[in-house]
C-alpha cells in the first residue's frame, strides 16, 4: 500500500470520529426519546390487554365447537335423515327382559323388540348343555314398511319395555308389552303372552296412530324373520340332514325347501298360515291366526362350523289397513317335535315329523305311535318298549308269517318235478311251454306261486314306518340302552383314526349284529326256498349282498332303529326254526299229490266265463 492511500484512510476514520462527536444527542434529548418509547410501550401493552378482553368475550358469548361435537352432530343429523320421526328410537340401550313357565325360557331383547333366545327347560345338547333353539345377535325379526320416504327396518330401533322384571308363570299367564314410542299416541307395540304349561307363545302386533307415519298408500308390510340353527345332537351329519324350512299354505297342505339341498327356496305366492325352522327334534313356528298374504322362504347351509347346521329365513307379507288403530294377531311355537304336542294345537304342525308318505304314514300315525306310546305310559325304559313292540308286531304277523313259509316249503317239495320240466324244455325258445306246464303242475297240486309273496307285502309296511319312525321318536333322545347312550343316534363302540367311504369313522355294535343276523337269515331262507346259482344267476350273491350294503347304510342311523331290525329279523330266524321243524316235508309232498286227483275247483270268475261261452256256441 503507498503513502497516499494510507493518508486517505486516516482522513477518512478522522472524519467519522468527528461526525459522531458532533452529532451526539444532549442528555434532554435522550430523556425525551425515552419517554417516547415509554410511552408507545404503554399504549402497545394497553392495546394488547384489551384485545384480549375482547377475545375473552367472544370465547364466553361463543362456545367453540370441538371436532367430537361436530361429529355428533353430523351423526345426528345422518340418523334424522335416515329414520325421519324414528330418529329418536335409533339409538339407545339395549335391555333384557325373561318370560317363562315350566317348559320354556323367554329372553326378550329391547333392540328390535324381538325374542333374543329361547331355552327347552326338559332338554339337553348332546353335550349336556341347555337346549336353546337360538340366541343372541345372529337372529333377525321385525317390521320393514316405508315412512317419510324412508325404508324403516324395526329390528335395528329401540322398543321400551313395559318391565324389566323377569316375569315367572306358575298359573294363568302373564304379558310383556314393548313399545316403538314416537310419542303417547304414536307407536308400535309388539305384546307377547305365555301361559303356564304351555310351548306356545301369543304374540300380537299393535299399530296405534302409524296411519300418519306410515306410507298411506301401503297396503302389507313386511315380517322379516331369521336365524342360525344351532347344533343340538351328536349325528351332526343326519341331523343338518333333517334341518329345514316347512311353510302350509292357508287352508291346504304342508310343503318343505328340500332337506338334502345345500341351499334351496322357494317363493310362496298365495297365502300362508304358518311357516317353521324345523331341526331334527326341534321346531320354531311362527303362525297368523289369519293367514300371510304371501311369502318368500329359503334355507342355506352353514359350512366349516360346529356351532351353527344351517340358516333359515323367511319373509312373510302381512295385511295393512292405514287405520287409526290396528291388531294383527300371531302366536310362536317353540318345543319338541313330539307328536302328541304338535297334534294337540290342530294346526297341522306334526306333518313336520318325518312319519313317512302314504300307507306308511297311517301305519305309524294309526298303530305304532299309539302302541309305543300305550307301553311308555307304564315302561320307562326304551330299550324294554322296542323289543315289547317287536314281539307284539310279529305275534300279529305271524298268521301271514306261517302262511308265507308253507308255501315256500310247497315250492321247496316241488323242486324235483320243476327241474324235470326244466330238463324237458331246455331251450329258450321253448320258454313258454315251460312256463305253461309249470303253472299247470301248480294247478294240479293247489299251489299259488304267489303264496308266499302276498303275506310279505303286509310286512312290508311295518318295515318302512319303523324306518321312518325311530330316528324321528324325540322319546328316544338320549335313552340309553346296554351300551348305546343314545337311542336315537348311532350307538359306537369303536371310534376309528380314518374315515371309511359310505360307512364312517365308527363301528355301530346293533348295526353290525343286525348285518351278522341278516346274513343267516339270508342263508337259511336260500336253504329253505332251495335257490341255487344256475338256476338264478346272481341272486344268490345279491342276497348277500343287501345286508353288507345295509351295514353301510345304517351304521350312522339310529341305534334304535338298527336294534329294532335286530330283533326282528332274530324273531324271524327262530320262527323259520320252529315252522322248520313242526312241518313234514315228506307228508306234505303227499297231501300236493293227493290234490291232483281232485276236482280242480274253479272260480266264480272262471265259472261266469265258462257259462257265457256255451251261451254264446248256443
Amino acid at each position: 500500500m503507498d503513502k497516499n492511500s494510507i493518508t486517505g484512510i486516516v482522513l477518512i476514520f478522522l472524519v467519522l470520529i468527528g461526525y459522531s462527536y458532533f452529532t451526539k444527542p444532549s442528555e434532554e434529548e435522550l430523556a425525551a426519546a425515552k419517554r417516547k418509547q415509554d410511552s408507545i410501550a404503554s399504549v402497545e401493552k394497553e392495546k394488547t390487554i384489551e384485545e384480549a378482553k375482547i377475545k375473552e368475550e367472544v370465547k364466553n358469548a361463543v362456545p367453540v365447537i370441538e371436532p367430537q361435537e361436530i361429529s355428533e352432530s353430523t351423526s345426528i343429523q345422518n340418523k334424522l335423515n335416515q329414520y325421519g320421526p324414528f330418529a329418536d328410537v335409533a339409538q339407545g340401550e339395549n335391555q333384557f327382559v325373561t318370560l317363562e313357565n315350566n317348559l320354556i325360557k323367554i329372553k326378550f331383547s329391547s333392540k328390535g323388540g324381538r325374542v333374543y333366545s329361547v331355552e327347552l327347560k326338559n332338554y339337553e345338547t348332546y353335550d349336556s348343555l341347555p337346549v336353546k333353539l337360538f340366541d343372541g345377535d345372529s337372529t333377525i325379526f321385525g317390521l320393514n314398511f316405508f315412512a317419510q320416504n324412508r325404508a324403516i327396518s324395526t329390528n335395528e330401533l329401540f322398543f321400551t319395555p313395559g318391565t324389566l322384571e323377569n316375569q315367572i308363570v306358575s298359573d294363568s299367564s302373564k304379558s310383556l308389552s314393548l313399545k316403538l314410542k314416537l310419542s303417547d299416541n304414536q307407536y308400535i307395540e309388539y305384546l307377547y303372552t305365555l301361559e303356564a304349561n304351555s310351548y306356545m307363545l301369543k304374540f300380537d302386533i299393535n299399530l296405534v296412530g302409524m296411519n300418519n307415519i306410515i306410507a298411506s298408500n301401503l297396503n302389507y308390510l313386511t315380517l322379516n324373520w331369521e336365524t342360525n340353527i344351532r347344533r343340538q345332537e351328536k349325528g351332526k351329519k343326519w341331523e343338518t340332514d333333517n334341518t329345514t324350512v316347512f311353510y302350509k299354505y292357508y287352508q291346504d297342505e304342508v310343503d318343505e325347501l328340500s332337506i338334502r339341498a345345500k341351499d334351496a327356496q322357494e317363493e310362496l305366492k298365495t297365502k300362508v298360515k304358518w311357516v317353521a325352522f324345523k331341526q331334527q327334534f326341534f321346531s320354531s313356528f311362527l303362525v297368523a291366526d289369519n293367514a300371510f298374504l304371501n311369502g318368500f322362504v329359503k334355507v342355506n347351509k352353514i359350512e366349516n362350523s360346529e356351532k351353527y347346521l344351517k340358516k333359515c329365513y323367511a319373509e312373510l307379507t302381512i295385511p295393512y289397513e292405514s287405520k287409526p288403530t290396528e291388531n294383527i294377531p300371531m302366536k310362536f311355537y317353540f318345543g319338541p317335535n313330539k307328536y302328541k304336542t304338535l297334534h294337540q294345537y290342530k294346526l297341522k304342525f306334526e306333518d313336520v315329523i318325518p312319519l313317512g308318505w302314504g300307507i306308511f304314514s297311517w301305519v305309524n300315525k294309526l298303530a305304532v305311535i299309539p302302541l309305543f306310546n300305550l307301553l311308555g305310559s307304564f315302561i320307562s325304559n326304551y330299550g324294554i318298549i322296542i323289543l315289547l313292540m317287536t314281539l307284539i308286531i310279529k305275534l300279529v304277523l305271524l298268521p301271514f308269517t306261517r302262511k308265507s313259509y308253507i308255501s315256500s316249503a310247497k315250492m321247496k317239495v316241488l323242486k324235483p318235478q320243476i327241474d324235470e320240466l326244466n330238463k324237458k324244455f331246455p331251450k329258450k325258445e321253448d320258454a313258454m311251454k315251460k312256463q305253461q306246464a309249470t303253472m299247470a303242475l301248480y294247478k294240479k297240486v293247489g299251489v299259488n306261486p304267489m303264496g308266499g309273496c302276498l303275506p310279505m307285502l303286509f310286512q312290508m309296511p311295518i318295515l318302512f314306518a319303523m324306518f321312518r319312525f325311530f330316528p324321528s321318536s324325540i322319546e328316544l333322545r338320549h335313552q340309553g340302552f346296554l351300551w348305546a347312550t343314545d337311542l336315537s343316534s348311532y350307538d359306537s363302540i369303536l371310534s376309528l383314526p380314518f374315515t371309511i367311504p359310505f360307512y364312517g369313522d365308527h363301528v355301530s355294535l346293533f348295526c353290525l349284529l343286525m348285518t351278522i343276523v341278516n346274513l343267516i337269515y339270508v342263508k337259511i331262507n336260500n336253504e329253505q326256498t332251495n335257490m341255487s346259482s344256475q338256476q338264478m344267476p346272481g341272486m344268490k350273491l345279491m342276497m348277500y349282498l343287501m345286508p353288507v350294503m345295509m351295514l353301510f347304510w345304517f351304521n350312522d342311523y339310529a341305534s334304535g332303529l338298527s336294534y329294532y331290525y335286530f330283533l326282528s329279523l332274530l324273531f324271524t330266524v327262530g320262527q323259520t326254526m320252529f315252522f322248520k321243524s313242526t312241518i313234514n316235508e315228506k307228508a306234505l309232498l303227499e297231501k300236493l299229490h293227493s290234490n291232483v286227483k281232485k276236482p280242480v275247483k274253479k272260480s266264480k270268475f272262471q265259472q261266469k266265463l265258462e257259462q257265457a261261452a256255451k251261451q254264446k256256441r248256443r
